[in-house]
Formats: C-alpha cells, structure tokens, sequence
C-alpha cells in the first residue's frame, strides 16, 4: 500500500493516481458516492407508486455504478487521441440511435426519446453530450479538414444532431448541447461578426419556440404566471425546501417526495433539501463550484487547442446541466426535465457523465510528452 502512494511507483496505476487531478476526482467520486445516498431516499416512494418493489430504482441505479466508475478509471487512464476515437464511434452509434428513436422508441410523456436495447432503455441524447463535444472540439481546432474545413463539418453535425433531438422533441437537451458548441465556437477565436450572429439565431430561435411550440409556450406561461397551468410539481418541490430547514428532517424522514412524481429523478435536489437540509445543499453546490472553477483553471494552464475546447465545452456542459436542474427545483427558471449529474436515477445519465467526467480526468492528466494527442 506504501508503494502505492510512493511517486516512485512506476506501474499503470501508479502513474495513472500521480498525473490525474486528485482534487477534480475527489469531488465527481463524492458526487457519485452521494448519488446512492440519495437514491435510497428519494426512489422507494416513486416506486410504491408505480407499484413496484420499494427497492426497485435503488437496485437499477447501483448496478450502473460499478459500470460507471469503470468508464471513468478506464477513460481516465486512456489518452486524448484514443478518447477521441472513441468519441468517434459512440457519436456515430448515438446519432444512429437518434434516427430510430422517433419511429421506435417508447414514448414517455409525449416524447419519444428512449430506445430499448437489451431490455436497457437507453436515451442516446445523453451519450451524444460529451461525445459530440470532444468531436466539435477537435473539428475546431483544425485548421484545414479534407475534404471540408473543420469548422464548416462542425456546423454540418451539429445542425443532423440538433435536428434529429428536436424530432424527439428535447427541447433541454438542445440547449445544452447547443450552449456547449457555442462556448467552444467562442473559444476557438471565431471573429466576432459570426459569433454575433449565431448568437442573434440563438435568440431568434427561443422566442421562436415560444411562439410556435406549445410545450415550450406553457412551460414558460407557467413559470411567468402560476395561474396559467399546473404547478403541482414545483410546488411540492419548494415545499420540500421549506420544511427541510437548516438541518433537514433526517434519512429517509421526508414528506414531500411522496408527492413528487419525479423525486428519483428530475427532482432529487429538494429530495435531498428536505432530509437533509440547508448545509446539504449548500455542500452539493460547492461540488460543482469546484469542479467547475478547477476545471477552468486547469483549462487555462493548457497551451493545446483541442483539449482547451474539450475542457471548456465539457466542464461549462457539466456546470451548466446541474444548475439548470437546481434552478427548474427552485423555480428559478421554467421547469425542464433534467437529471442531476451523478445524483439523479437514470441509467443513460450515468453512463454519460461517467463518459464525461473520463475525458475530463484524461485531459487534465499531467504529462511530459503531448505528441500522443493527436
């Protein structure tokens, strides 16, 4: 054990525990950790409604942990040119399954977004996030890709992929992805006018949706004025809050998630306010701060294009997902169906923030040779 933690130590392994960042990995390990915490508190409720067994999303989300922190010791160890390759092929299995999802997918509250392989319901969305980020990134940082310019075949994927999510429809999904590509266009040092412009098609394109998208236009009524729709969710959920306080009703003490349709899910943060209370929260949100600000100052440290976009798209994707989660639980912004990474039940969710938290490990790895990014 000694020469394990010895710098001496020159195995894979070794090597592996000296160049990762220690910290980054620390933080993601406690969110995973904390992650089987809460699905003990938040998923038997769900699934006595639904008539299952208390147990049932407790036992589907712990057998994807071991699978998870598989990809994320795997990925961590592998380097930026083999993790690009394989962005390669999971973006190309994804958009293929976004293809199908439409026709035959199952569809869950209006929308067709999962497919069932293997009697594994897989959303490709989720797989698609950090695959398509890591490819964006490379993309950008070519200056001549034959036989089209990387960032024109950049544009080109990003409207199939954002097309074919739209198709769903996921409206969450794609400003997600479409805010992570636009970080990564900003970084590239795209001029001004285009960024302008994407930036004004951006905008068009929200109030597009909310003019001519009816989901899109109730979400927002709603959240503009309560008198517009149903608030049960939400309502419950900031109840939630209120009657967990400073210190929180303790394990497996909570109320309000009985009455949550999506507390395993979506909603686990007011979950994990009412048992746990304020300090809890406030713990989790410090989580993410740091990875988010140690991500960018090791972002920074990087001279390399390519791991600068990867980094800076995945990190802001990563950042941006678990304040949009939080924020939809406070009523901060206009509900949206979306998990918590690592703290949420969803097995696609899990595999493809193990899949994220691996590129960023990897590419944040310390090393003396770069000729093997590319």
């Amino acid at each position: 054990m000694n020469e394990f933690f010895s710098r001496a130590d020159q195995s894979l392994i070794g090597r592996w525990w000296w160049t990762m960042d220690r910290p980054l990995f620390t933080c993601f390990m406690i969110l995973l950790v904390l992650g089987v915490l809460l699905s003990f508190a938040g998923s038997p409720s769900t699934a006595e409604r639904l008539n299952l067994d208390s147990f049932y999303f407790v036992k589907r989300h712990a057998v994807l942990v071991l699978p998870s922190l598989g990809i994320i010791v795997l990925g961590s160890l592998a380097s930026p040119r083999v993790l690009r390759y394989v962005s390669w092929a999971v973006l190309g299995l994804s958009i293929a399954c976004l293809i199908v999802t439409p026709f035959s997918g199952m569809e869950i509250k209006g929308a067709r977004r999962w497919i069932s392989l293997g009697g594994f319901s897989l959303q490709a969305t989720e797989l698609v996030k950090p695959s398509f980020a890591v490819i964006a990134a490379w993309l950008f940082s070519q200056t001549k890709t034959y036989p089209l310019p990387g960032k024109l075949l950049s544009f080109i994927l990003y409207g199939i992929i954002v097309g074919l999510i739209l198709m769903q429809p996921d409206f969450g999904m794609t400003f997600i992805i479409s805010v992570t590509w636009f970080i990564q266009i900003f970084l590239s040092g795209l001029p001004v006018l285009w960024i302008s412009i994407l930036g004004a098609l951006g905008l068009i394109s929200i109030f597009g949706a909310y003019f001519f998208l009816p989901h899109v236009t109730s979400r927002i009524d709603r959240f503009l004025n309560p008198e517009a729709g149903d608030q049960y969710q939400i309502t419950q959920s900031l109840e939630a809050f209120k009657n967990g306080g400073i210190f929180g009703q303790g394990p497996g003490e909570g109320v309000f998630k009985r009455y949550i349709p999506d507390a395993h899910a979506d909603f686990i943060f007011p979950v994990a306010a009412e048992e746990f209370g304020f300090f809890f929260c406030v713990f989790v949100l410090s989580l993410y701060a740091i990875i988010f600000v140690r991500g960018l100052w090791l972002m920074r440290q990087e001279k390399n294009l390519f791991l600068i976009l990867t980094l800076g798209g995945l990190i802001s994707q990563f950042t941006l997902q678990a304040l949009v989660n939080m924020g939809s639980a406070l009523k901060l912004i206009p509900t949206k169906g979306m998990t918590l990474p690592f703290l949420s039940y969803g097995g696609s969710s899990l595999l493809g923030t193990a899949l994220t938290t691996a590129i960023i490990l990897s590419m944040t790895r310390k090393r003396s040779d770069d000729s093997r990014i590319f």
